[in-house]
C-alpha cells in the first residue's frame, strides 16, 4: 500500500503518465487519479465470517502497458462461427462479430477502444451506474489501475440468438496485476447470452481483479456465465454485479475453479419493477486454499424476483465460505427473495460455511433461505456402488449430481462440457477423500 505523502504523490506522477501515453482520454485519465486519492481513506470490502486482509491484492501499485505472446492463446479450440472476443493479458487476440450484428448497431471491442470511440457510453457507465468506484478499496483500485477489459453494447431491440464468448487469459510469465473490467450495455427488450473464460499462462505470482458491470434494460434478458480457473500463483478479486430495469431478466451461472485463494462478490440490483434474478454459483476447492463468496440479491422494485443457488464442494484442507445474502428495501412490496447455500465436505480437514442472511425492510413480501454443511450422502454412494460402481468413481457422480443445478445452467453445450471437465481435473489433482 501507499504508505507517505511522497509515495501517493508519486504513484498519481506515474499513472497520469503512463495513461497519456497510453492514449486514454482526458476524463478517464482524471478518474484514475481520483481513484487514487480515494484508495487513501476507503476501507475493503465487507465479508462476514471471512478475513482476507492480509491477501496480496494490491501489491502491485504500477500502470504499465506491454504486449503479451498472442500465442498463449494458441490452445483455444478453433471457432470460426462463433461470436468470440479473445485477450491475453492486454492484448486482444481476435475479436469475432458478425457483420449483420455490427450493422444494428452492435458493439465488441476492448474496454480502452470503447473509451477513445465510444466516450458517449462508456463515460456515462463505466463505474458510475452499477458499481461506483468509491465503494471500497478494491473497487478503487479497479478504477486507479485497470489495464484490460472488454466492452459489450447491444442496442434496443436487438435479439443475438447465439452466445458471446470472451477468453481473457492472465498473462503470469511477467509480474503484473491482472485488472480486468467487462461492461455490458443491454438496452430495452434485447437478449443475448454471454460466456467468460478467466484463466492463467505462466506461474508469475500476481493479483487478479477482474470486475463485471452489467446494466439491463427494460425487457432485456441476459444470461451471464463465467468458467473461473485462475492459476495456484493468483490471488483474485472477482467481482460482478447487475443493475435490472423494468421486468428484465438477468441470469448468473458461475464456475470458481480456481486454484488460489478467491474473493467472490456477485450482485444483482433489482430496481425496476417486476424484474427477475436467478444467481447459480458453484464452488470447488482443494489444497490450502480459501474462498469466501459474497452472492447478494436487493430487491428494490415492486414484484420482483430474486433467486439463489449456491453449491460448493471442498477437499483437503480447503475453506469455502458462502454468505448468501436477501435484501428488500422499503418500499419493494410484493418482492420475493429466496435462496439456499449447500456445502459437501469431503474431508474432515476441510472448513465449510453457509450462511444464510435476510434483511428486510417491507411486510408484503415472500422470503426463505435454505443452508446445510454436510458429507455425501451414504445411501447414495451405497446405491452407485452396489450396482458394481468404485468407491472413487461413485462418489464423482454424487458430486456431479450436487453440483448439476448450476450446470444444466449452462446456455452453450461445450461450455457445460468445458465446465464438467474443469471440475473434474480438480477434483484429479486434490482429491484425497477420506
Amino acid at each position: 500500500m501507499i504508505s507517505a505523502v511522497q509515495d501517493y504523490e508519486a504513484v498519481k506522477t506515474a499513472v497520469k503518465t503512463a495513461a497519456s501515453a497510453h492514449g486514454e482520454p482526458q476524463w478517464f485519465v482524471d478518474r484514475r487519479l481520483a481513484a487514487i486519492d480515494a484508495m487513501q481513506d476507503l476501507p475493503l470490502p465487507e465479508m462476514k465470517r471471512y478475513d482476507f486482509h492480509r491477501w496480496p491484492l494490491m501489491d502491485n501499485m504500477t500502470l504499465t502497458f506491454r504486449d503479451s505472446d498472442k500465442h498463449l492463446a494458441d490452445h483455444l479450440p478453433k471457432a470460426d462461427n462463433q461470436i468470440r472476443f479473445v485477450q491475453v493479458g492486454q492484448t486482444t487476440v481476435a475479436v469475432n462479430l458478425p457483420d449483420e450484428l455490427a450493422a444494428q448497431g452492435v458493439i465488441l471491442t476492448d474496454i480502452f477502444s470503447a473509451f477513445r470511440e465510444h466516450s458517449d457510453l462508456t463515460k456515462k457507465y463505466f463505474m458510475e451506474k452499477v458499481t461506483k468506484y468509491n465503494e471500497n478499496k478494491l473497487t478503487a483500485y479497479q478504477q486507479a489501475f485497470l489495464n484490460s477489459g472488454i466492452f459489450l453494447y447491444v442496442p434496443k431491440g436487438v435479439v443475438i440468438k447465439q452466445p458471446i464468448e470472451a477468453f481473457l487469459i492472465q498473462d503470469s510469465t511477467v509480474k503484473q496485476a491482472m485488472v480486468s473490467h467487462v461492461l455490458i450495455i443491454a438496452e430495452e427488450d434485447s437478449q443475448l447470452s454471454f460466456i467468460q473464460h478467466l484463466t492463467t499462462e505462466g506461474d508469475v505470482a500476481n493479483a487478479a481483479h477482474c470486475m463485471v458491470e452489467v446494466m439491463s434494460g427494460a425487457n432485456s434478458h441476459v444470461h451471464f456465465s463465467s468458467v473461473d480457473e485462475l492459476g495456484e500463483q493468483t490471488y483474485s478479486f472477482l467481482h460482478r454485479r447487475a443493475n435490472l430495469s423494468r421486468n428484465a431478466r438477468f441470469d448468473w451461472a458461475i464456475g470458481i475453479v480456481n486454484d488460489q485463494n478467491t474473493l467472490g462478490d456477485i450482485t444483482s440490483e433489482l430496481i425496476g419493477e417486476g424484474s427477475h434474478s436467478e444467481s447459480k454459483v458453484i464452488a470447488v476447492t482443494t489444497g490450502k486454499q480459501s474462498n469466501g463468496i459474497n452472492n447478494r440479491v436487493v430487491n428494490r422494485g415492486k414484484h420482483t424476483t430474486a433467486n439463489i443457488s449456491q453449491r460448493g464442494v471442498l477437499l483437503e484442507k480447503s475453506e469455502l465460505v458462502f454468505n448468501g445474502i436477501g435484501d428488500i428495501i422499503h418500499g419493494a412490496s410484493g418482492a420475493n427473495a429466496e435462496q439456499e447455500n449447500r456445502v459437501l465436505m469431503m474431508s474432515n480437514q476441510a472448513h465449510g460455511d453457509a450462511n444464510p442472511i435476510l434483511l428486510i425492510d417491507e411486510d408484503d413480501v415472500i422470503a426463505g433461505h435454505a443452508a446445510s454443511v454436510g458429507q455425501v450422502d451414504q445411501n447414495q454412494l451405497y446405491y452407485l456402488m452396489s450396482r458394481g460402481i468404485d468407491k472413487k468413481l461413485a462418489q464423482r457422480l454424487v458430486i456431479r449430481g450436487f453440483l448439476g443445478a448450476v450446470l444444466d445452467e449452462i446456455p452453450l453445450p461445450e461450455v457445460r462440457q468445458e465446465m464438467i471437465d474443469m471440475i473434474e481435473r480438480k477434483l484429479e489433482d486434490g482429491q484425497h477423500f477420506e
